[in-house]
């Protein structure tokens, strides 16, 4: 099938009903402000988060400019999800944002700024390289029933998977199939680093109670091998042992010890619900309602690892951006930033959940 045959076959698909999930929109129930280095440019930036209007979803303050967390800004970047839009780019908010979404939190204002500099870039603060500290932080202020600027309170809508959709590039991919309940099953392969060989992890059904205990906390890792070669090209300036897990080829782990046996492969989990959150429309749960599984996601083209959005993932979200402005603009030349043995399945109602909205 042709190209845009394909497009037009999945633009009258029903692959996506986004239905009730029977609860209201939240916000958190008071502000958190949080301040700490980078992992890339290794400035020092400042981070405050504050409670949204329902319907508002999560987005972004930078410089008095506002970006949604949303993919139609997000961008490829190297080793970290970044939004873009008018001009200013905000980098690494995938640990934030897995948080976010993992807890709950379907509207909030976050508003960040540069300690150090005055660059029209920011990044999140890395602390211990995990979501731990979001989390935490969710936890101590609490959450609360989201009302838009009229006093009504928003009903929270989840997209529900009716048909498996996949991406993949030899033997790396990314797959979704229908569930009731969100399960992520994540597996890595490192032949080259026996101390990670290859690994399995899935969860449970991810409520907020198991990404606290089991997700949150596990910490990004790279390989010792390659840290030159990553600040040679002007990443990792903030990068440390007390950031980032670091393991030899040779010498295994140089940071132990590790907080779970298979803390790398669930570390790519906490990127993966971080990614997926930018699905997210109008205070609605970007996790879809569905069985994800992925393997090798990122490590077939990039040396260091770091998240899903790196290769696999990223892809996936070009590839969404790039169907969205073919079904606005009919513009095919979109699609060649994309790498053409990727393929996708996708349906454009991932990016209109009022308007496919299914009632139970």
């Amino acid at each position: 099938m042709t190209l845009f045959g394909t497009i037009n076959a999945l633009k009258s698909s029903n692959l996506i009903s986004w239905k009730s999930t029977g609860r209201l929109q939240q916000t958190i129930a008071g502000c958190i402000e949080r301040s700490g280095k980078t992992l890339h440019s290794g400035e020092v930036s400042r981070v405050k988060i504050c409670p949204g209007y329902a319907g508002e979803g999560r987005y972004f303050e930078f410089q008095s400019k506002l970006v949604s967390a949303s993919i139609d800004f997000a961008k490829v970047s190297p080793l970290c999800t970044t939004l873009c839009k008018d001009g200013i780019s905000v980098r690494t908010v995938e640990h934030l944002l897995s948080a976010l979404e993992a807890k709950g939190v379907d509207n909030c204002k976050i508003e960040i700024e540069n300690l150090d500099c005055g660059s029209q870039e920011v990044e999140v603060p890395i602390f211990d390289g995990s979501a731990r500290a979001w989390v935490e932080a969710i936890e101590q202020v609490g959450l609360k029933e989201a009302l838009d600027q009229h006093g009504n309170n928003g009903e929270k809508v989840a997209p529900y998977l009716n048909e498996p959709v996949h991406v993949w590039r030899n033997d790396s991919f990314i797959a979704a199939f229908p569930s009731t309940k969100v399960h992520i099953t994540c597996g890595i392969d490192f032949p080259q680093v026996p101390a990670i060989g290859c690994q399995w992890f899935s969860s449970a059904p991810l409520d907020d109670s198991f990404y606290a205990m089991q997700i949150a906390s596990s910490r990004t890792f790279c390989i010792y091998e390659e840290v030159e070669s990553m600040r040679a090209a002007g990443l990792i300036k903030g990068g440390s042992l007390e950031n980032a897990l670091v393991c030899s080829s040779s010498e295994g782990w140089l940071n132990p010890p590790l907080r779970f046996p298979d803390e790398p492969c669930r570390h790519k989990v906490l990127d993966l619900v971080g990614d997926l959150s930018l699905f997210a429309r109008n205070g609605s749960q970007g996790l879809p309602m569905a069985h994800i599984v992925a393997f090798k996601a990122s490590v077939f083209a990039f040396p260091i690892v770091h998240n899903f959005s790196q290769e696999g993932m990223h892809c996936m979200l070009i590839l969404l951006v790039a169907y969205r402005e073919l079904f606005r603009r009919k513009c095919s030349t979109l699609l060649s930033s994309v790498p053409g043995d990727y393929r996708c399945t996708y349906d454009s109602m991932w990016l209109n959940p009022s308007k496919h909205l299914v009632t139970q």
